[in-house]
C-alpha cells in the first residue's frame, strides 16, 4: 500500500511539472505610479528590488518558478500582492485609495511588514533586505506624496468613504 501511494506521489510530482502558470510580464505601465508621482531614482531603485516583483505588472521570475508546486506558490503569491498594491495601475484608483495606499506603504514599511521575510529567505533577493535608511527614504517619499496629494484635492476627496454594512 505504501509502495502504491509513493508512485502515486511521484506521478503526481512529475506530472505538474508540465503544468504552468501565465507569467506575470505584461509591464504595462500606462497607470504606473511613476505617471502621476514624482518617483526620484533612489526610490525608484528601492520600489524595483523590494516592490515590484509582487506588486507590479513585471515579475523578475527566479529559476526555481519552473518546479512545481514552488510555481503555483509565486502564482498565488504575485497575485495576492497585486490584490492589495499594483504599482502598475495605481493611478488608476480613485484619488482617495490612492492616498490610502500611500498610507498603507508608510505603515507596512515601518512595521516591517514589507518586504516580507519569505521573500529573502536563505539568502533570496539580498537587495530587498532594506536597511533602516532605505525605509526611513521609502516613508520619507509617501509621505511627500501624501502631502502632495493633500495640496492639490479637497480633504474630504482623499478620504475613504465608510462601507455600507449589511
Amino acid at each position: 500500500m505504501k509502495k502504491k501511494i509513493l508512485i502515486a506521489l511521484i506521478v503526481l510530482l512529475v506530472g505538474i511539472q508540465f503544468v504552468h502558470q501565465e507569467k506575470n510580464e505584461s509591464n504595462d505601465d500606462t497607470y504606473a505610479i511613476s505617471t502621476k508621482y514624482l518617483v526620484p531614482e533612489n526610490v525608484n531603485h528601492i520600489l524595483k528590488v523590494a516592490c515590484n516583483d509582487c506588486h507590479s505588472n513585471k515579475s523578475t521570475y527566479p529559476w526555481y518558478n519552473n518546479i512545481q508546486p514552488v510555481g503555483f506558490f509565486l502564482t498565488h503569491h504575485i497575485n495576492d500582492g497585486k490584490k492589495h498594491l499594483n504599482l502598475s495601475t495605481f493611478t488608476k484608483l480613485p484619488i482617495a485609495v490612492q492616498n490610502h495606499k500611500l498610507e498603507e506603504i508608510v505603515e507596512t514599511v515601518e512595521k516591517k511588514e514589507m518586504p516580507m521575510e519569505s521573500y529573502t529567505y536563505f539568502g533570496l533577493h539580498q537587495e530587498a533586505n532594506l536597511s533602516q535608511e532605505q525605509r526611513e527614504m521609502l516613508i520619507t517619499w509617501a509621505k511627500a506624496q501624501m502631502d502632495s496629494l493633500k495640496s492639490h484635492y479637497p480633504a474630504d476627496s482623499l478620504v475613504m468613504k465608510k462601507r455600507k454594512q449589511s
